[in-house]
């Protein structure tokens, strides 16, 4: 995450020395932006995952994002020049499918109506689907007077989610389960016959990260704007034991916004 927030910075600042003759007096803050409100609409992407990805996540088969949103409001105040606070209201959607081949992977697992926990060996199927709000409570830094950065923590909590998915033999045909111990009973698992899980009512229904945004002043009243969620606590509960690496919900949106 240090190594992407200094990426966006760095490109901030060669795009915002390429546009010095922007003037302060033109795009603010001046008397009239002090203070206002930024309407946001973007087009979410990223996925819900181990950080960072264990070693028995051997290869990522497949990814793709379900086409998530944002829609949301900040309310801002500009303290000096550069500095100010700003606090948000965000409605989002996160969901996202991803395929992966994997090594004494530990989970708990059904098949035909029976329910095992053990270390899964072969392909892993995974969807996910979130729906909430969320609540960030930024310092914001004008880089430019047409490019703004805004840093700080969010709260969120979900209205609706789902945490699911299946498991099966991979390209090799290797699909198995050792029960209990990665030297258990084996239990094969074909694509014509695979386990299943779902962890929806297990799942937490609140989250804790940290939010950064770029803004870029379009026009007189009009951003495009690029936002990263990363959430610091797991989507699952301390004490959850079906899987055993902690998920967290890491997202990212672009869109437009409109200033009053």
């Amino acid at each position: 995450m240090k190594r992407l927030a200094i990426f966006f910075i760095h490109c901030s600042l060669l795009i915002s020395g390429a546009t010095a003759q922007d003037s302060w007096t033109e795009w603010g803050p001046n008397g009239k932006e002090q203070a206002g409100v930024i309407v946001r609409a973007g087009y979410t992407i990223g996925g819900t995952t181990p950080m960072p990805l264990p070693n028995e996540v051997r290869r990522i088969v497949g990814f793709s994002p379900k086409g998530g949103a944002t829609v949301g409001m900040d309310v801002y105040k500009m303290l000096s020049k550069r500095w100010g606070i700003a606090i948000g209201t965000h409605l989002f959607y996160e969901g996202f499918h991803t395929c992966a081949d994997v090594k004494n992977y530990g989970m708990s697992l059904t098949q035909e109506g029976n329910t095992m926990s053990g270390y899964f060996t072969g392909r892993d199927v995974t969807d996910t689907d979130m729906w909430g709000v969320t609540l960030p409570v930024l310092a914001t830094f004008r880089i430019s007077p047409r490019w703004n950065v805004s840093l700080g923590p969010y709260f969120s909590a979900y209205f609706k989610k789902s945490f699911s998915g299946e498991v099966y033999d991979n390209k090799e045909g290797i699909g198995y389960l050792r029960v209990d111990t990665p030297t258990g009973e084996k239990v094969n698992m074909t694509s014509e016959n695979p386990a299943t899980y779902d962890f929806e009512d297990e799942m937490d229904n609140w989250n804790v990260g940290v939010e950064v945004t770029f803004d870029w002043k379009a026009m007189k009243h009009m951003n495009v704007f690029a936002m990263l969620d990363w959430g610091l606590t797991s989507v699952f509960p301390s004490n959850f034991e079906a899987l055993q690496f902690r998920m967290y919900p890491i997202y990212g949106t672009l869109g437009v916004a409109y200033r009053y």
